[in-house]
């Protein structure tokens, strides 16, 4: 996200209106909801993380316990019980 200036992008009579209520202040103006992307989309994220999950869940299948499991993926005992039976599940 990048910052623009107001007066660079608005009408002159839009920004007097929004000056009105928030003068000299950062607003931040969210994406339209058709514009926004989910979770992950942009830079692949998602599908890293998915891909983890899956190798944590077929790892405990395998036998390799919870707290081995969190020590090499970094992440807490919790966390990978989470992981298991949201797989676990589908």
């Amino acid at each position: 996200m990048r910052y623009m200036r107001a007066a660079d992008v608005l009408p002159p009579d839009l920004l007097e209106q929004i000056q009105a209520y928030i003068d000299g202040e950062y607003l931040y103006i969210p994406r339209r909801e058709t514009e926004r992307k989910p979770w992950g989309a942009a830079n692949g994220r998602k599908a890293e993380t998915l891909a983890r999950n899956l190798e944590i869940y077929r790892r405990y299948r395998e036998g390799t316990s919870v707290d081995q499991l969190a020590e090499d993926y970094f992440l807490a005992p919790k966390s990978i019980w989470k992981i298991i039976a949201r797989l676990r599940n589908e």
